[in-house]
């Protein structure tokens, strides 16, 4: 870059740092800042601009789609249409998937438009979006606990591994620069790794502390209620943190951005209502109807799913990890919604991002939240559930225990601060190939 270049004025456009296109000199003013702005970016909420112009976003036609096949369901069970039970197995999975998935969107949409009222910053709207996104899945792990405890903890760690391995797997398929890597965003390799160390941590402990328990005969060979609402809030609590650094950290980064680049009042406001341009404007009272209609879908999707899991294992007999792996497969839809959508902007940075939301936020979100639910109906019904208490078996000393080496390399092979090569990617694979296999041919009850 020659002198003239440097001296050329900023123009409005260095409001839009972060997007592809800014102006140059903006970005080195960044970096002269200590700024990276090649790991900044704004994420474009709301539907990509290609489908902003249809008439109706896909995920009603879902939702009315799935409610639809629902009441069927409900006309069916009430004249006892005789059907074998995989079929019943089969419909209630099909139409709880259909319903989930819109209700998802739906809780998306909402917090979306609402960010968009409030002028949330990007980063404080995304942030939202994704908690707000795990409901769903909060929801099947509530109607799955009373029919099988073991199967909803098993579903939220084994959660875990899978969306390792999505990680894994789309960082090595995203665009690479003139060096061959794509560098992470600095909330994976900042507060990220803090999280996977905690991660670490927390499985190492506990994982030979219930396998000293089981190999010494030792009287306690099981989690107890307060064992388990002690370990969801000690997650729970490394959560509110966590999202508390996010976002206090960000958002001064934020500021030295429009400090960094001398961003007028009418850029700075440019800056903020950019992230927007794709939601749609509604009133409160729209925003709040979708809000309850994906609170209504979460509560219908996540029923229909508890009975699928019933069936599968009271009357078809099916194991209970491998129900656990079929759900777990499933039980990331939220995140894979939102990685699909960013990524179909090209937001790349912020679709990676959002894959390794679905690591942290299973370890710190969903996982507590199905501890404390076991916890408090064991409580509550007095323990009297055949599962209760969860004994230290070998599927769950291996789930636990095997988060340790797993978040360890996850956390050596990000530590350069770029995604994944193909031995980087072969390395995670193969890791939750030889859990599965370990758990399917010798953990299996």
């Amino acid at each position: 870059m020659n002198d003239n270049e440097k001296e050329k004025p900023v123009t409005l456009d260095r409001a839009s740092v972060g997007l592809p296109g800014a102006p140059r000199v903006a970005e080195n003013k960044l970096r002269d800042a200590g700024i990276d702005p090649d790991r900044l970016s704004i994420r474009l909420l709301g539907p990509p601009r290609a489908l902003l112009k249809s008439a109706k976003p896909l995920w009603k036609s879902r939702f009315s789609l799935g409610i639809v096949l629902w009441l069927g369901l409900l006309i069916a069970e009430r004249y006892q249409l005789n059907l074998p039970e995989w079929v019943w197995a089969g419909l209630f999975l099909f139409i709880g998937l259909i319903i989930l998935q819109a209700a998802c969107e739906a809780l998306i949409s909402s917090t979306e438009q609402l960010a968009a009222r409030l002028k949330w910053t990007h980063y404080v709207a995304g942030t939202a979006t994704e908690i707000l996104a795990t409901l769903p899945e909060l929801v099947v792990i509530a109607f799955l606990v009373p029919i099988s405890p073991v199967t909803a903890l098993t579903v939220a760690l084994i959660t875990l591994y899978n969306n390792t391995l999505v990680f894994s797997l789309y960082s090595y398929f995203l665009p690479k620069n003139h060096s061959g890597k794509f560098i992470m965003p600095a909330p994976i390799t900042e507060v990220g790794s803090q999280v996977l160390i905690a991660g670490a941590g927390i499985s190492l402990s506990l994982g030979l502390i219930m396998l000293t328990f089981t190999a010494t005969n030792h009287q306690k060979d099981s989690f107890s209620s307060a064992d388990l609402i002690v370990l969801g809030t000690i997650l729970l609590t490394i959560f509110s943190v966590y999202m508390y650094k996010l976002v206090t950290e960000y958002s001064k980064e934020e500021e030295v951005i429009q400090s960094t680049l001398k961003l007028s009042e009418k850029e700075t406001e440019e800056r903020i209502v950019l992230p927007y341009a794709g939601v749609e404007r509604s009133s409160f009272s729209q925003i709040g109807l979708l809000f309850f209609l994906g609170i209504i879908g979460s509560v219908i999707g996540g029923e229909l799913i508890s009975r699928f899991a019933e069936i599968a294992i009271s009357d078809i007999g099916l194991n209970k990890l491998l129900t656990a792996l079929l759900l777990a497969g499933f039980a990331g839809m939220s995140e894979y919604v939102i990685l699909w959508k960013t990524h179909r902007k090209k937001e790349y940075g912020i679709a990676l991002a959002n894959a390794f939301g679905g690591i942290t936020q299973v370890l710190l979100l969903i996982l507590p939240f199905t501890f404390i639910c076991i916890g408090i109906y064991q409580i509550v019904t007095g323990g009297v559930h055949h599962e209760l208490p969860m004994i230290f078996d070998v599927s769950l000393i291996l789930l636990v225990l095997f988060l340790f080496p797993t978040f360890f390399v996850l956390l050596e092979l990000i530590a350069e601060d770029h995604t994944f090569g193909i031995l980087d990617t072969t390395i995670m694979t193969s890791m939750v190939a030889v859990l599965i296999l370990l758990l399917v041919s010798y953990g299996a009850t």
